[in-house]
C-alpha cells in the first residue's frame, strides 16, 4: 500500500486540503506536494510543510492545467464552491472537471481523487447538487483511475459551518433559522483525509464511490444547538418559513463578501445530507 510519489492537490489550500497536506506529510515518505493556488499568498498554511511546492496557476486556463498537471503521479480535486450563479457552479464544478479529465488524459496522468458530495442527482433540486453530480459524470465517462468520496458536511478546527453558527450565536441574542428540519450526518475532517488516503494508497478504490459521514445524524436546528452549546453561547433558534427564508437567503445574497447563506443552499437541504449505504 504505497503511496504515489508526487501528488498534485487541487484545492490544496481550502480547509480539506490544508488537513490532507499534513497528513501526508506525516506519512514520512519520499514524496512530493504540488499545492495548486490562485496566488501564492493563500498557501500560507501549508507552504512551510516539508515537501510541499505551493504552485501560482490558473486552473480554468487548459494549457496551465495540463502543465500543472505533467509530472505527478495521481491528481486530488478538492475545488468546490458553496454559493454562485448557475454559471458559477457549472464553470468550477463541471467545466472544471471536463478540463481535469483532459489535462489528465494528454499529460498521462490516469490516477484521480474526486471530492464531491452526499445528495448529488442530475434531478436535485439546487444548482450546486446537480452540478456536482455533472461533474462525476464528466469525470467517470473519461478514461481515468477515478475514485469519487462523498463527504456530507464536514467539520473541524476552522470550518466554515459549525464555527460560524457559534460566531453567530456570540453576537445575537436569537437565531432566526430556515431549514431547521433540514438532515446532515457531520463528518470529522480527519476521517475524510483519512480516506483520501486509504484511497491513494489502494488500488482497489479505482471505480468506486465513497460515502463519508459520521455516526450521527442531526437536524440543523440540533447542529446549530450543538454549536452554541459548545462555544457557551447558545442561543433560542427560531424556525422561519420557507417564504422567509427565502427572503433572508437573498438578502445573506445581497451582502457583501461571501454569502452567510443563498437560496441555492436552501434548496440543497431538500436533499437530506446523510449516507445512503448504496
Amino acid at each position: 500500500m504505497n503511496l504515489p510519489k508526487k501528488i498534485l492537490l487541487l484545492g490544496g489550500t481550502g480547509f480539506v486540503g490544508r488537513s490532507l497536506c499534513e497528513r501526508l506529510v506525516a506519512q514520512g515518505t519520499d514524496l512530493r506536494l504540488t499545492v495548486a493556488t490562485r496566488r501564492l499568498a493563500n498557501a500560507k498554511p501549508v507552504q512551510f510543510l516539508p515537501a510541499v511546492d505551493p504552485v501560482e496557476c490558473d486552473v480554468h486556463d487548459d494549457a496551465q492545467l495540463t502543465r500543472l498537471v505533467a509530472g505527478h503521479d495521481a491528481v486530488v480535486n478538492l475545488i468546490a464552491i458553496l454559493h454562485g450563479s448557475a454559471a458559477d457552479f457549472d464553470k468550477v464544478h463541471v467545466q472544471l472537471a471536463r478540463r481535469l479529465a483532459n489535462a489528465c488524459t494528454r499529460a498521462g496522468v490516469p490516477r484521480l481523487l474526486h471530492v464531491s458530495a452526499l445528495g448529488v442527482g442530475a434531478d436535485a433540486p439546487s444548482n450546486y447538487l446537480r452540478s456536482k453530480a455533472e461533474a462525476e459524470a464528466v469525470l467517470k465517462a473519461a478514461a481515468l483511475e477515478l475514485s469519487v468520496l462523498r463527504p456530507s458536511v464536514i467539520f473541524g478546527p476552522g470550518d466554515r459551518f459549525l464555527n460560524l453558527f457559534a460566531a453567530l450565536q456570540s453576537v445575537f441574542p436569537v437565531m432566526p433559522l430556515a431549514g431547521t428540519e433540514a438532515r446532515f450526518q457531520p463528518v470529522w475532517v480527519e476521517d475524510v483525509t483519512e480516506a483520501l488516503l486509504r484511497c491513494l494508497q489502494r488500488p482497489e478504490t479505482v471505480g468506486q464511490t465513497y460515502e463519508c459521514a459520521g455516526p450521527q445524524v442531526l437536524t440543523l436546528r440540533e447542529l446549530v444547538q450543538l454549536a452554541g452549546r459548545l462555544s457557551g453561547h447558545e442561543r433560542p433558534v427560531l424556525a422561519l418559513p420557507e417564504s422567509l427564508g427565502r427572503l433572508q437567503a437573498l438578502a445573506m445574497e445581497l451582502m457583501p463578501g461571501t454569502p452567510l447563506m443563498s437560496r441555492d443552499n436552501l434548496l440543497s437541504m431538500r436533499v437530506p445530507n446523510v449516507a445512503t449505504g448504496q
